[in-house]
């Protein structure tokens, strides 16, 4: 009898301790839960890990104010306004969606070409130079590919191994711009000089000798492009500036530009390709300047010049044709 009292007193203190060992477990659990993680607690010395040099190099170059020049070129927006009236305001994202579009086919093989193999980037400009027919945009391309060669000399060059394959390409490529240059102001023929420096492969092997991966350097590319057309319809009216940062914060652009990625992601430079045509006319267009001045007229479409020009350097041409020198009646 007495030793049946004396387990049961024991069995009462360890439910009483078990009890207590519970209570004391929930309130460390609740502790932990209401304690800030250690990578949220706020630290005052700074993690040297937190930006790679690869993100701080990618930062730069996605910079707006990066000296390339990338927003005197509009893609031919103001051609393709003149000749597609639309009510007001103008809805830019078709002609922002050819324009990228464009450059997707014409000038990503090439810059996925360049960053795979550096080595061959002067071949590849060549060649990118050759397949240019629309001489508006393949001036821009240079102009701003020699701009990017500028800003890699004097920001970039001393951060990398001079050594490596990719410096010494685009070293080459440097000295030889220098001397097209040197040969255009010593009054040599420009229309006989090849042009040098594209945009795409020099961006292509200037992200990879900074380690910036070949998606990111794709994608901030073509995002660039878009700037650059958002920013001329800044100038033109046709979008407000917070509007066109609302187009390049949108769900639309970042689609469009993984959708032009992932298609074009595998195509070689042989079967690179104008994919809009009529954007090589909205370029030409636009580019004689006249859009720009105060006593702006639209220009005659690109289409109907080309038939004149076609039936004016015939031989059979008929004096009474419905062509006039102004173009169709």
């Amino acid at each position: 009898m007495g030793n049946t009292v004396a387990e049961k007193a024991l069995e009462d203190e360890v439910a009483h301790l078990e009890a207590q060992l519970t209570v004391a477990r929930d309130k460390l659990k609740l502790s932990k839960n209401l304690r800030p993680p250690a990578s949220s607690a706020v630290s005052h010395t700074p993690d040297s890990t937190v930006t790679s040099p690869s993100s701080h190099a990618l930062l730069l170059l996605s910079d707006s104010a990066l000296p390339l020049g990338s927003f005197a070129f509009s893609s031919g927006l103001e051609s393709y306004l003149a000749h597609h009236p639309a009510p007001t305001p103008a809805p830019v994202q078709p002609f922002l969606s050819l324009a990228l579009q464009t450059l997707a086919t014409t000038a990503l093989p090439y810059l996925l070409a360049a960053y795979r193999k550096p080595s061959q980037l002067q071949d590849l400009d060549d060649t990118l130079d050759a397949c240019m027919l629309c001489h508006v945009a393949k001036r821009a391309s240079a102009a701003q590919g020699r701009a990017l060669l500028t800003v890699w000399d004097r920001a970039f060059r001393g951060t990398v191994d001079p050594g490596s394959v990719a410096a010494r390409a685009l070293a080459d490529i440097s000295v030889a711009s220098k001397k097209m240059s040197l040969g255009a102001s010593q009054g040599t023929d420009a229309a006989s000089m090849p042009t040098i420096g594209h945009f795409a492969p020099i961006w292509a092997v200037v992200t990879e000798i900074l380690g910036i991966p070949i998606r990111d350097s794709t994608y901030v590319f073509l995002l660039n492009h878009a700037k650059a057309v958002l920013s001329a319809a800044v100038r033109a009216s046709v979008v407000g500036p917070y509007q066109a940062q609302a187009i390049l914060g949108s769900g639309w652009l970042k689609g469009e530009i993984e959708k032009l990625l992932q298609e074009n992601w595998l195509v070689k430079i042989e079967d690179a390709g104008q994919g809009v045509p009529a954007m090589d006319l909205w370029e030409v267009s636009s580019g004689t300047g006249l859009e720009r001045s105060n006593s702006f007229q639209p220009p005659p479409d690109p289409f109907e010049e080309f038939i004149f020009f076609r039936w004016k350097s015939s031989p059979q041409r008929n004096p009474d044709s419905r062509f006039n020198k102004n173009g169709l009646r």
